[in-house]
């Protein structure tokens, strides 16, 4: 049973392709610190940062709408791999192989978030009785 993030397994591949990425851009020419090699570690970790706020998030649409951030975080990612292949800093068969996972890790995002949509919405919320009796009681609590 899956009770934390820590627990999907496309968060385990991400997190993975985050080490992938970082061991990638170490052999990236100096000049490009701040450029590319920093776009491409953002967009790597922004892929398991998101997976991991939306499954801590409360709601079921926060939740999708956090793994949609982290598929964004995957294209960006894809792009910039590309942009690094053309720039001679990565050779083909290399950004071949990140491409790939890239798309697997994408796949299994949108995946996760068709399931989690076809699911009925149970949101943590009280029963209706429970909420009246709080609503009111601040009613009475903002009388005084």
């Amino acid at each position: 049973m899956i009770k934390s993030y820590k627990d999907l397994d496309v968060w385990k591949r991400s997190i993975k392709l985050v080490k992938d990425v970082y061991n990638l851009t170490e052999d990236f020419p100096e000049k490009e610190k701040f450029g590319l090699i920093a776009q491409i570690r953002r967009s790597a970790v922004s892929v398991p940062s998101n997976i991991a706020e939306g499954k801590t998030r409360q709601h079921k649409r926060e939740y999708i709408q956090f793994l949609y951030i982290a598929l964004g975080s995957c294209s960006e990612l894809e792009t910039q791999i590309i942009i690094a292949r053309e720039l001679d800093f990565v050779d083909r068969s290399n950004s071949d192989i990140f491409l790939e996972e890239i798309d697997h890790i994408s796949r299994m995002i949108r995946s996760l978030a068709i399931n989690l949509n076809r699911q009925p919405i149970t949101e943590n919320r009280k029963p209706r009785h429970e909420r009246t009796q709080i609503k009111r009681c601040f009613k009475i609590h903002r009388r005084v």
